[in-house]
């Protein structure tokens, strides 16, 4: 990326910054010149050493600080805009995942929705105006053909995290009303890459075909997703950035469905090794497919998504390997 600064603030908050998304996005602007402080909780919903990894990379760049603690926590919230000068917040922190959100909804309302509301509040008295933050293609339910637009109907949501992540385009739309607040919402379509979250498709089953263990193959095989790397991810949302868009929702994603029955032997062929698998029928909150269609990012954005399926999965296995020193 090529340096920043000049086209966006010197210093952006970035919430979630020890999450996969977050994490990359924050060494990015970091890379580029734009100082960061980071926010996030590192709670257990997975592995925290791989969340400290991340924060410890980030933690070597001079123009980085760390905060730990819950967005939905005011008064810690509070210290962090008064101990820190930004005016600019890109929002990433959130509890993720379809099927847990099904197990734990009280935790996923508390930190999705209200922390989302506590942090439009003390952006709100700090004057800070510019928001971008992810939603999510979950958003889109089960109903609409492919591929999904952003004017596509989005009151269908097939799970509880889906509710939370509407929810919150909702109240991000209230506060630029109210308010006069500016909000770029990013709809991200399965994000893979290196760091990326151990319950992830492609992380579990990598993990279970190098320990020889059975992979679950959900909706037998037959689901589609429209699997998107990390890096072109992250340019969609620097690009974001450097906007200020009065309200936008856009669509992030590679703009291609794959089959998990295509998707799966990708991983066999970059690994060197079969899986065994185990067919099993789709899950409670599962949708059958995601497709983005990218043409508002692009208009917007310049949005361009350059990495292959083959060789983002080639990539995550050399880290992965190199990580767990396999």
């Amino acid at each position: 990326m090529s340096n920043v600064r000049g086209q966006m603030s010197n210093v952006i908050l970035v919430t979630g910054a020890a999450g996969f998304i977050g994490f990359h996005t924050a060494r990015r602007l970091l890379d580029g010149g734009v100082g960061v402080v980071g926010i996030d909780n590192f709670n257990d919903s997975y592995d925290v050493s791989l969340k400290e990894a991340r924060a410890k990379i980030l933690s070597e760049y001079p123009s980085f600080e760390m905060h730990r603690g819950d967005i939905e926590d005011r008064a810690r919230l509070h210290t962090v805009f008064q101990a820190s000068r930004f005016d600019r917040i890109c929002h990433l922190a959130a509890r993720a995942g379809v099927r847990e959100s099904l197990l734990k909804p009280e935790e996923y309302v508390r930190s999705n929705m209200l922390g989302f509301i506590t942090l439009l509040e003390e952006a709100r008295a700090s004057g800070i105006r510019d928001i971008v933050y992810a939603s999510t293609s979950a958003v889109y339910g089960d109903t609409n053909p492919m591929p999904l637009r952003e004017d596509m109907r989005t009151d269908s949501p097939s799970s509880l995290y889906a509710a939370t992540k509407k929810a919150n385009e909702e109240i991000a739309y209230t506060y630029h009303h109210l308010y006069g607040m500016r909000f770029t919402g990013l709809r991200f379509f399965t994000v893979y890459g290196p760091f990326g979250r151990p319950d992830m498709a492609l992380f579990l089953f990598t993990k279970n075909i190098l320990e020889d263990r059975p992979i679950p193959v959900f909706g037998e095989g037959k689901m589609r997703r429209d699997f998107t790397y990390i890096d072109d991810i992250v340019d969609g949302v620097i690009a974001s950035l450097e906007k200020s868009f009065p309200y936008e929702i856009i669509n992030l994603g590679r703009g291609a469905s794959v089959a998990l029955e295509d998707f799966i032997p990708c991983i066999e062929r970059c690994i060197g090794r079969r899986g065994k698998w185990e067919y099993a029928p789709m899950q409670p909150g599962d949708v059958r497919e995601t497709h983005a269609d990218i043409s508002r990012a692009r208009r917007l954005l310049r949005y361009e998504p350059k990495v292959s399926i083959e060789e983002g999965v080639r990539r995550f296995i050399e880290w992965y390997k190199e990580y767990y020193r396999i």
